[in-house]
């Protein structure tokens, strides 16, 4: 057995012991020496035992991934409360692809997803219309309590858990987050306890009118980088009360603090969880201050590079939600793209635009709203459940001249960020 420093129950010396098998074993030492490399003092219990996985691709060189998976397909194991995962990385119908394009995804890029998508089904994926990043969402069902403790990786589902919701968890990585899900623990550390949840930041946003939560997330991330900002004065646009709205805008806003830097866990005066419940008091002594207003979210917006290769490029196509949109917001962009349509004296945008969302809320989209969703699909636009972040992995589709209002896909692509309002006169205009 490894030598370890935490402090563990009989139950979980028993797991180490390897007296519940050695794939256990195995899991259980994994976490052990990931929590002592932190300096956790014990192993708490998973209390929402539902997981969500970041690794929902069959990359082929991720071999290790996939021998890990078999053992536990072998022995039997299964997540004891199964599990979301992110979104799938293609979608051939709703996001068209030429030959070669085809080729690479299929043969090099992703050419183990139906093997693994099997795996991941007998080890405890809840269903095949659980790929979302978006978990948490209502029709998706995936949402904690607050304090729940939970085994989680995706940096956008995690801020939001911690943040939105007032659960508990830790930026994890894959593998990590299932392990923790079998197991039942993880380790203490960090987002988990109450010192850790304290701001370190104080965020002033005096803007005149409500920041783009795109921009604003970005702007804060890349200025508290891994601390917890306390942001003062958003709540005078967004609402003392969570909603569908504020909670979309939220969603947003954490994915870019989460991307264009580490932010695990924000606080919003007056509305968010800890907040309401503790105010002030959650702001350290000696925290940082840092002013946003409008001509800083300008300064953030116009720095963002412009990676194309032909910089004056006609925009090909148009990706709208990373993360996922809710049900709300494809109501919201389906009346958007149709004024503006209107406007321009246009019955159809003027490249590939893709709105992607969960498979469940567009179940739910078209179960409830079949109008809205045969307008979409009218005007030329496309509704799916892929992730445009592995969807631009392919080094053939490095050229096309890709838009985006998702600060993450700007981040981790080459495709360039536009505020919602330019995005639209570039679609249909």
């Amino acid at each position: 057995m490894i030598e370890y420093k935490m402090n563990l129950s009989n139950d979980q010396i028993e797991i180490l012991e390897g007296k519940k098998g050695d794939t256990m074993r195995k899991m259980m030492e994994t976490l052990v020496l990931f929590g002592d490399i932190f300096g956790a003092k014990r192993m708490v219990e998973v209390t929402h035992k539902e997981g969500h996985l970041v690794t929902s691709f069959g990359i082929p060189l991720l071999k290790p991934l996939f021998k890990t998976m078999e053992e536990l397909n072998k022995e039997g194991i299964v997540a004891p409360g199964k599990f979301t995962l992110d979104p799938r990385p293609l979608d051939y119908k709703n996001v068209k692809c030429n030959f070669l394009e085809k080729l690479v995804f299929n043969k090099i890029l992703y050419g183990k997803q139906s093997d693994y998508e099997k795996q991941l089904l007998k080890v405890g994926l809840k269903d095949l219309d659980s790929f979302s990043c978006t978990c948490y969402l209502k029709e998706c069902g995936n949402r904690p309590k607050k304090g729940d403790i939970l085994s989680w990786a995706e940096s956008s589902a995690v801020v939001f858990a911690n943040s939105v919701l007032g659960a508990r968890c830790n930026r994890n990585s894959g593998m990590l987050d299932l392990f923790g899900s079998i197991i039942g623990y993880v380790p203490e550390f960090g987002l988990l306890l109450d010192e850790n949840r304290k701001a370190s930041w104080v965020i002033e946003v005096k803007t005149t009118k409500i920041p783009e939560a795109q921009i604003l997330g970005s702007a804060i991330g890349m200025k508290v980088m891994d601390a917890v900002p306390y942001v003062i004065g958003l709540d005078k646009f967004i609402g003392t009360e969570l909603n569908d709205d504020n909670e979309a805008y939220l969603k947003d806003f954490g994915a870019a603090s989460a991307s264009n830097g580490a932010v695990g866990l924000f606080h919003i005066d007056n509305l968010t969880p800890e907040a309401k419940e503790l105010g002030k008091s959650l702001i350290l002594e000696n925290a940082k201050h840092y002013v946003i207003d409008d001509e800083e979210l300008e300064k953030v917006y116009k720095s963002y590079p412009n990676m194309w290769k032909h910089k004056d490029a006609t925009p090909e196509l148009c990706f709208i939600g990373c993360p996922h949109l809710t049900l709300s917001q494809l109501i919201k962009w389906n009346s958007d793209i149709k004024e503006s349509l209107a406007k321009h004296g246009k019955s159809k945008v003027n490249c590939r635009v893709v709105l992607t969302c969960a498979p469940k809320v567009k179940n739910e989209l078209i179960a409830s709203h079949k109008d809205v969703y045969d307008s979409i699909y009218k005007m030329g636009v496309t509704v799916s459940s892929i992730c445009p972040l592995m969807y631009t992995n392919n080094p053939l589709v490095h050229g096309k001249a890709i838009i985006t209002n998702s600060n993450k896909l700007r981040t981790y692509s080459m495709a360039r960020y536009f505020k919602d309002q330019d995005i639209l006169e570039l679609i249909t205009k």
